[in-house]
C-alpha cells in the first residue's frame, strides 16, 4: 500500500496532467478506499494545492462568485456579442420570449430588432429599458425588489406574474454549467425566480461563454435535461460540446 506522501505526489501528478482527478479512479489506481482519497484531497486543499469538487478534485476553482453587473460586462465581452448574434436565429421562431438577467443575455437585447411583433418578458431593468422604445417589441417588466448587483427584480411578485403567463422560449444567463451539478447562479436570492422562468417557457436556451463550463454557482436553478439549446463561443472545449450533444441538446456556436 502506498504511503501518504506517495499518494499525494501521485494525485498532484494526475492533476498536472489532466487538470482534474476522480476519487474512484484514484482509489482503484492506488488500491485504497475512497475515504482515504477524500482525506488526501482535503489535506491537499488545506495546503491550497487543489480545489475539491463533487467526486474528485480540480486545479481550478469550480465555484462562481457574484460580481457587480458593470464589472461582468467587461469580461469576455467579444464572446458575449458573438453568442447574442447566434441567439437571434432562435428569436424569429417565437412571438414571445423571456430574457433573464445577466450580461450575456443583455447583449441579445442590444441586438434585437425583430421584423414582426414580439413580446419580451424580463426581470432585468436594463433589458426593459433597452427595448422599451424598440419597434415591434412589447415589453412586460416583471415586478419586485430590484437587486443593485444585477439590476434585476426578485421575489414573490415576479413569480406570481409568471404563474399566469406562457412563453415560447427563455434565453437565460448562468454563472455555472456543470455536467454533474447542472445550471447554477451565484446569488441565492435569484434562484427561485430563475427556476420559475425555466418552468414557464416551452423551450430554454442557455447563453454561456466558455468560462462558465465546469463552474458552479452557490444556487442550482435547473438540470441539463430541462434545456434544448446551449449558445456558446468557439473557445468552449469540443469535449463539452460533445457532452451536451450526447444529451440531446443543440449547441450553437457564435462566430
Amino acid at each position: 500500500m502506498r504511503g501518504i506522501t506517495e499518494r499525494h505526489q501521485l494525485i498532484l501528478q494526475q492533476l498536472k496532467e489532466s487538470g482534474r482527478v476522480n476519487i474512484q479512479e484514484l482509489s482503484d489506481l492506488m488500491d485504497v478506499s475512497g475515504v482515504t482519497i477524500r482525506k488526501d484531497l482535503k489535506l491537499l486543499e488545506d495546503k491550497s494545492l487543489l480545489f475539491r469538487t463533487r467526486g474528485g478534485g480540480s486545479l481550478t476553482n469550480p465555484y462562481a462568485f457574484e460580481k457587480p453587473i458593470d464589472e461582468k460586462e467587461l469580461i469576455n465581452a467579444e464572446e458575449k456579442q458573438k453568442i447574442a448574434k447566434a441567439a437571434l436565429a432562435l428569436v424569429n421562431q417565437h412571438d414571445s420570449i423571456i430574457i433573464s438577467s445577466g450580461t450575456t443575455v443583455f447583449e441579445l437585447a442590444r441586438s434585437l430588432y425583430p421584423a414582426k411583433a414580439l413580446t419580451v418578458i424580463t426581470p432585468a431593468v436594463k433589458v426593459a429599458h433597452e427595448l422599451s422604445s424598440r419597434a415591434n417589441v412589447e415589453v412586460l417588466q416583471l415586478g419586485g425588489l430590484i437587486r443593485p448587483n444585477s439590476h434585476s427584480v426578485v421575489g414573490a411578485l415576479a413569480e406570481q406574474m409568471l404563474e399566469n403567463l406562457s412563453c415560447g422560449l427563455l434565453f437565460i444567463g448562468i454563472d455555472g454549467i456543470d455536467f454533474d451539478f447542472g445550471l447554477s447562479i451565484s446569488n441565492l436570492t435569484e434562484v427561485s425566480l430563475n427556476r420559475k422562468m425555466l418552468e414557464t417557457a416551452q423551450a430554454v436556451a442557455v447563453m454561456a461563454d466558455w468560462s462558465k463550463f465546469g463552474k458552479r454557482g452557490i444556487g442550482k436553478i435547473g438540470d441539463l435535461e430541462q434545456i434544448q439549446y446551449v449558445i456558446t463561443d468557439s473557445n468552449t472545449s469540443p469535449e463539452a460540446v460533445r457532452n451536451l450533444e450526447d444529451r440531446g441538446i443543440k449547441v450553437m456556436i457564435g462566430t
